[in-house]
């Protein structure tokens, strides 16, 4: 509607991840260059976070486009709670491998043949999982036995792993730790800070052909910086209805008050988050019955949101507990066993021994 109304040649703030759009903020920058060290290396699993809307899946296509004209064979899978074997066929189909009626066992057959003709041919494979913080235990472990197909030392398959920011709790936990061994790299993706959030802004308004129409005072940015706390998708949400109220009340400048009332609307179909509301305080920001019903509800919710962020926090502190008494134990039996040849007197080895 109002791409028409500005004369731009495409909507700019679309909420589905496109790469035309990618914009290179230093994080996200830093952020592609572990993934392109992660393919000269090639080996090992490369690990990018990043909390919702911050530009992971962007990021995927971005690299999924600069490798399409190289030898790369690529498979992107978007997990959704897929169990090991499922994840098998899931990958296959991704690289284009038939897996219809086959057993496990002949399915990995099937790859790593695939696999090994790929790396005959001079191309690579390459696995890209977004979401991976929904992968169950069992099919992570898969993804790690994949990553013993090799031809003398030189794997067959390489894997990225983009998940949200609980996927690093995930990684930490005992469950984890030989597939944590073979991560050569992890970042994390941040938000955009103020200034970023304004060259983002403009980067995709002129990437539609924007032409100053509309002006967007100075001003502006910082306040959509504020409501939407630097990140992307966020600001795409309000961007987007920031230029359909522009074409609906057609203003052709568009300043900071323009910016409030569109955050207000949001914030009253509870798209946007409002900065300065408290819900730690006790009491209603407004008077009578309903509105007292309606703080309680956000209360509930807001109070639910950190709980739920706590327990998270103790999950992880428990799989850390219990990696850890792992750790004693096989210490403890290792002191055992050497105290046990040293009071036998033993000069040799066990192998010696039994040699």
């Amino acid at each position: 509607m109002y791409e028409s109304y500005y004369h731009f040649t495409d909507k700019p703030f679309r909420l589905s991840p496109d790469p035309r759009y990618f914009f290179s903020s230093q994080s996200h920058k830093r952020a592609l260059s572990y993934l392109l060290y992660g393919l000269r290396q090639g080996d090992g699993f490369i690990i990018i976070t990043g909390d919702v809307g911050t530009g992971k899946s962007t990021l995927l296509g971005a690299l999924a486009v600069a490798l399409k004209d190289q030898n790369f064979v690529v498979a992107k899978i978007v997990s959704t709670q897929i169990e090991a074997e499922d994840l098998l066929r899931t990958v296959a189909a991704g690289f284009g491998v038939s897996s219809e009626s086959d057993t496990k066992a002949s399915l990995l057959i099937k790859l790593e043949s695939f696999f090994r003709d790929c790396m005959h041919q001079g191309r690579r494979a390459l696995l890209l999982i977004d979401e991976a913080q929904n992968l169950p235990l069992r099919s992570v472990e898969e993804l790690r036995m994949l990553s013993n197909f090799q031809i003398g030392n030189k794997p067959l398959l390489q894997t990225f792993l983009l998940g949200q920011r609980e996927f690093r709790n995930i990684m930490r936990s005992g469950e984890f730790e030989q597939l944590r061994q073979r991560v050569i790299a992890a970042y994390h993706l941040r938000p955009l800070d103020p200034a970023e959030t304004r060259s983002y802004i403009e980067h995709r308004l002129n990437f539609v052909g924007w032409n100053q129409d509309p002006v967007l005072a100075d001003d502006i940015f910082l306040e959509i910086y504020q409501a939407t706390e630097g990140i992307p998708r966020r600001i795409n949400v309000l961007c987007d209805r920031l230029l359909l109220f522009g074409s609906i009340e057609e203003l052709h400048y568009l300043d900071r008050d323009v910016v409030k009332t569109v955050i207000g609307e949001l914030q009253e179909e509870e798209i946007c988050p409002d900065p300065e509301r408290d819900f730690s305080s006790t009491q209603p920001l407004e008077k009578g019955p309903e509105a007292a019903l309606q703080f309680s509800a956000s209360l509930n919710n807001n109070l639910e949101k950190r709980i739920g962020a706590v327990e998270a926090t103790l999950d992880s502190v428990q799989h850390e507990l219990i990696s850890t008494h792992r750790a004693i134990l096989e210490l403890r039996d290792l002191m055992t066993a050497r105290g046990a040849l040293d009071i036998l007197g033993a000069k040799t080895s066990p192998l010696e021994k039994v040699g």
